[in-house]
């Protein structure tokens, strides 16, 4: 690349951590750049994209898994980093781009969720893309769209990239799975192994730009809440993600030989797994176990039904009731199932229900959900992701813990 360090120099002394040397000279189609607060990254990250559009033929795709509006957002944070360099007038700014006047090379700007919020966009400017740039990648829970856009990034006029900057969450997040678990690569690696580029900081690399006050507030979180601190601070991956809804519960075998005992079916088909659990309660110890039988996309009803009866046989089956034709079907063909109750308010009592008790869970899909099953920003409801298994045995511990008059109305047996 023909901007390097020595250039952003000389653009009002505008001086990156040698760190982000890196994304100047690294061959590599992937840059995993992680870090905690006050560690730069974003900085170095619209630095190093301003820079790119002086080189003919970049195309920049940066996106944020929920980006309401580019032009309210992310675009004044590239105008300031534009200014701070002194050439903010060499450049042409919509609502949704920022074109280089001189080289036509461009970055624009797209959220990858829909407003509907139950897909993901299919984002038509990606023809001609050769960096795409994923922030706060943590947000995208899914690797399937990761992949598809991934897939798109094959320009044969320029470098192709794929930037992902991010916060570490838990250790059960595909880009932790796929970009260190599977590759051995250790926390706040700096390096390059085959195709990937690996760029970590903290604060203590960026401090001579952060306020005293800051420093301050991170000192004092390093003494009180070292936990916190480390992943936080230190950008360090979580074996269980803050806020989660279950806090009491463990790994253990399933106990059958309780009479309180039911399954639950949670339905997904094409995007979302289908789930059968086998949930049995002591309401005297208060201990609830949780079996995962089957944990799996794709299914059709003939699928369903095979594994089922394989797992439950005649045995009852609570099941989402978002399904009725579904549900009938299954019972046509000989198995017991009965629908769950579902109205408003039902999955907040539903989990009270379950945190009363003390979780044994018995399947690694279980465990990974629990793990990262965690209440909104507002802390009112749970967020909608890792929660096909708990759904599944929250419909069976509700079949087991209450009943229903004929106003549909909760009685705790």
């Amino acid at each position: 690349m023909s901007y390097n360090l020595i250039t952003l120099a000389s653009m009002n002394k505008i001086q990156l951590h040698p760190k982000y040397q890196s994304l100047f000279n690294s061959d590599s189609r992937y840059f995993v750049i992680t870090g905690g607060r006050g560690s730069g990254k974003s900085f170095a990250v619209t630095i190093f994209l301003a820079l790119l559009t002086y080189e003919q033929n970049n195309r920049v795709l940066f996106t944020r898994y929920t980006m309401s509006s580019a032009g309210m957002s992310i675009i004044p944070e590239f105008l300031e980093k534009l200014d701070l360099m002194g050439v903010v007038q060499n450049f042409n700014v919509t609502k949704v781009d920022i074109e280089n006047v001189a080289t036509k090379s461009s970055i624009y700007f797209s959220g990858i969720k829909t407003a509907s919020g139950d897909q993901t966009a299919k984002l038509k400017s990606i023809s001609g893309v050769n960096t795409f740039v994923l922030d706060e990648a943590e947000e995208l829970l899914s690797e399937e769209n990761f992949d598809k856009i991934d897939f798109s990034i094959r320009s044969k006029d320029a470098k192709n990239r794929c930037l992902l900057i991010l916060n570490p969450t838990t250790k059960e997040h595909w880009i932790y799975q796929r970009f260190f678990q599977n590759r051995g690569i250790p926390d706040g690696f700096n390096g390059t192994v085959g195709d990937v580029t690996y760029i970590h900081t903290t604060y203590l690399d960026n401090i001579e730009n952060l306020s005293d006050s800051f420093v301050n507030q991170i000192e004092d979180m390093k003494i009180r809440r070292p936990d916190k601190y480390h992943h936080q601070i230190l950008g360090g991956w979580l074996q269980r993600a803050e806020g989660v809804v279950f806090t009491d519960w463990q790994i253990g075998k399933f106990n059958k030989d309780i009479p309180l005992r039911v399954f639950g079916l949670d339905v997904g088909f094409s995007r979302d797994e289908t789930v059968l659990t086998e949930v049995s309660v002591d309401k005297e110890r208060k201990i609830i176990w949780i079996k995962e039988h089957f944990y799996k996309k794709g299914l059709v009803t003939s699928n369903i039904y095979d594994l089922c009866l394989r797992y439950a046989g005649k045995e009852l089956i609570v099941m989402d009731n978002s399904e009725p034709r579904l549900l009938s079907e299954l019972n046509s063909r000989g198995l017991n199932v009965t629908p769950c109750v579902k109205k408003k308010g039902s999955i907040i009592a539903g989990i009270s229900l379950m945190q009363d008790y003390n979780i044994n869970l018995d399947g690694e899909n279980l465990v990974k959900e629990f793990n990262n099953y965690v209440w909104d920003l507002k802390g009112v409801k749970p967020r909608d992701a890792y929660n096909h298994g708990i759904d599944s045995a929250r419909y069976a511990a509700e079949y087991l813990l209450v009943r229903t008059n004929p106003k549909g109305m909760y009685v705790i047996r």
